[in-house]
């Protein structure tokens, strides 16, 4: 990674004053710079995890450091097509090693969890997880539709969602249905859903995480919650990650402290079903996870269907966890259930270059922000 091929400039940074949103130029053993994405959702989360750290630890100050990344400006074609979800991290990597002016070195960068590659750089880790919002899909219907849930919806009635995992999910569950991809932020998405253009097709709902409405207060746009069989929902979703350095012992021990373990047990086993069975590549793979704090029992179910919603293969798996390694061994025993009934041949049917070209009315993979 190149310092030379940072995408940043000075209007990338929100900043001001007295706000959260800002940076400190000088370095302090009890300053923590955060770094994370430029929507309102990301700075949203990025206070998240401010808050926590000041809680935690009230000698300790935070600031934050907003940029666009190149997965935010791209917005005309499927981010498998040009990076994946690497492009959501990258360019903050960039600043967690070094300083490139006019911006400072990060201590550590919030994401959502679910757009972390499952694999990171050596020189990066997953600092901690934290605590879980509501990980369900969610329906959004324009204002005054005469609809309420996705089985009041007439044949052929255009849904909007950028991911794979769901259309596909909905092609199998809902067959009558048509999908079209829609790209960018929460507002963007809504907007193009509330205000259909001539170049803009009519979406008569568009699906997206529940969690990421419920942060920035539009909880009360949802229609309808989706739950498993009809949903299972990404690996990782409504969940927080942190990404540190591998060598820095302080920013690790501080980090620590705020990780919500129950969401970690979880997220954990979801990152290694899909690390085990994805090869490079994002798979359409659904989850479910639940874990009893009382019993330390982590149940994980698994659904990975194909993108035209004809084949699929589920199943799950129930253990008690002790520590992190349970979780990575969990979800290889899961993993390995699925390819036994199948997994593997659907992946490697996958034409990931045809399903990236963005045809009306078909499924368009690539990892949506939300």
């Amino acid at each position: 990674m190149s310092p030379h091929n940072i995408i940043m400039n000075d209007k990338s940074i929100e900043s001001n004053g007295s706000s959260s949103t800002t940076t400190s130029t000088v370095p302090a053993a009890n300053h923590i710079q955060i770094g994370g994405r430029k929507s309102k959702l990301a700075v949203k989360q990025s206070e998240i995890v401010k808050q926590e750290i000041e809680t935690a630890f009230p000698e300790l100050s935070c600031s934050i450091l907003a940029l666009s990344t190149l997965g935010d400006k791209v917005q005309s074609k499927p981010l498998y097509s040009f990076g994946g979800k690497s492009l959501w991290t990258k360019e903050l990597e960039i600043l967690l090693l070094e300083a490139v002016e006019p911006f400072p070195k990060l201590d550590l960068i919030v994401h959502s969890l679910k757009d972390m590659p499952t694999n990171l750089p050596e020189e990066f880790e997953l600092g901690c997880i934290i605590k879980r919002e509501d990980p369900r899909d969610a329906v959004i219907m324009p204002p005054n539709s005469p609809y309420k849930t996705l089985a009041d919806l007439p044949p052929n009635a255009l849904v909007g969602t950028s991911s794979i995992r769901r259309s596909a999910q909905l092609l199998k569950n809902y067959p009558h249905l048509k999908f079209e991809s829609v790209r960018g932020n929460v507002f963007t998405r809504l907007t193009k859903l509330d205000t259909p253009t001539e170049t803009q097709p009519k979406f008569e709902c568009i699906i997206l995480a529940a969690a990421g409405l419920i942060r920035v207060g539009l909880g009360d746009r949802i229609n309808q919650y989706l739950d498993a069989p009809d949903m299972y929902y990404a690996v990782g979703q409504g969940a927080l990650g942190v990404e540190i350095r591998s060598n820095d012992p302080r920013i690790k021990s501080i980090v620590s402290k705020i990780e919500h373990l129950p969401t970690a047990y979880r997220c954990l086993a979801e990152r290694s079903l899909m690390r085990y069975l994805e090869g490079g590549c994002s798979v359409p793979l659904g989850v479910e996870s639940f874990y009893d704090e009382s019993s330390r029992k982590l149940l994980l179910k698994a659904v990975i269907v194909s993108p035209d919603g004809l084949k699929s293969v589920e199943d799950q798996i129930e253990t008690i966890i002790n520590d992190r390694n349970d979780c990575e061994i969990i979800g290889k025993e899961l993993g390995d259930k699925l390819i036994a009934k199948g997994a593997k041949e659907i992946l490697d049917l996958i034409d990931y270059e045809r399903i990236n070209q963005p045809p009306i009315s078909t499924p368009v993979s690539e990892v949506n922000s939300l």
